[in-house]
């Protein structure tokens, strides 16, 4: 079978890679550059517990089934490639700020409630004021940047095609079989699969919206040590990554903007501060914006659209590293006549 995808952050990636290991002919076509967009401007958390406190029945059964296949996932993607990708299951601290934010707490599961000072003993730069915490020690993050470079790598190890700097420009049909058409050519395919993220709405009709999100990353002074765990607290999160703390992340509505304002990185300092309060003194070391592609009801679309030949991949929101591998693995089962879509998560639900 020959298949065309349109996009390559983390979920093109990995569905293509996936496809061709499966022995289908993969073509990914990418306006830019492999994992640039959403998945580099991304902290690389796989927040099985933190993200989906509120999150309904069908997407928590899929977060947790994906947050199973991560190890085995990870591990096949630096073999394959020959890259690391800063895979490290080290756990999440939420904070709670006072008594009722302990007892909303108690009532999740996943993880166990500790006191101020169990919470200081996993991550001593806690300091600052708060109730107790949340210790999560499942959870788990990756560098989203050699993520995405490491998958493109597999991908073409595979036997996968990655055409980089082309653009689509709209999806033809010859009778039942479609076609991608870029300024350099004409991409025929048996399916194509619509994985552009915030972007998808602008090559096809799909109720994909881009919601800003901007995020800083800090240095610490020379011989301090980055807490281990990812934090949680006071509106932001804290991701290590490498040298630097990354602190996000607004969630703003602002089209398809992706310049960094002043506004957005004093209110990541001055929250990250109340999470750890010795970072009011680090150094800024960088400072940027992504957009993620979120659906009207919040949960994916993954599966056959209403257009004969034409499959969706979007509208993760928040979860697009956290749902990679089940993307990856339920997507090219569908694509391959596999399996059905998952009835909660089927783009046609919208048509």
């Amino acid at each position: 079978m020959k298949i065309v995808i349109i996009g390559s952050g983390v979920a093109g990636l990995a569905i293509g890679w996936r496809l061709v290991q499966a022995g289908a002919q993969v073509t990914v076509l990418e306006r830019g550059q492999p994992g640039a967009g959403a998945t580099a401007a991304s902290a690389g958390m796989i927040a099985v517990t933190a993200e989906l406190a509120d999150a309904q029945v069908p997407e928590i059964e899929f977060a947790h089934y994906s947050n199973r296949l991560w190890p085995d996932f990870a591990a096949q993607i630096e073999a394959e490639s020959g890259r690391t990708i800063g895979f490290s299951r080290s756990g999440a601290l939420i904070l709670a700020e006072d008594a009722a934010a302990v007892s909303r707490l108690a009532r999740q599961q996943g993880g166990v409630l500790v006191d101020v000072p169990q919470a200081r003993a996993l991550a001593p730069l806690l300091t600052g004021d708060f109730a107790g915490a949340f210790w999560a020690e499942h959870e788990a993050h990756v560098d989203s940047r050699a993520l995405g470079s490491a998958l493109a790598t597999a991908f073409r190890k595979a036997g996968g095609k990655l055409l980089t700097n082309e653009a689509v420009v709209r999806i033809e049909r010859d009778g039942r079989s479609p076609a991608v058409r870029t300024p350099f050519g004409l991409y025929p395919a048996d399916r194509v699969l619509l994985a552009a993220g915030a972007w998808s709405g602008m090559i096809e009709d799909t109720p994909i919206a881009p919601v800003k999100g901007q995020m800083i990353a800090l240095a610490p002074p020379p011989g301090l040590a980055l807490p281990g765990p990812v934090l949680w607290g006071y509106g932001v999160y804290a991701v290590p990554r490498g040298p630097h703390l990354l602190v996000g992340a607004t969630v703003e509505e602002a089209g398809f903007n992706t310049k960094p304002t002043r506004e957005g990185r004093e209110y990541l300092r001055a929250h990250a501060a109340r999470l750890i309060p010795a970072s009011k003194d680090w150094t800024l070391a960088d400072h940027w914006a992504g957009l993620r592609p979120r659906s009207p009801d919040g949960l994916p679309l993954l599966g056959p659209s209403k257009i004969e030949g034409l499959w969706l991949a979007g509208g993760q929101y928040r979860n697009g590293i956290l749902f990679a591998p089940a993307i990856a693995q339920t997507m090219c089962d569908q694509l391959l006549d596999r399996a059905a879509p998952i009835a909660a998560f089927d783009p046609r639900r919208f048509a």
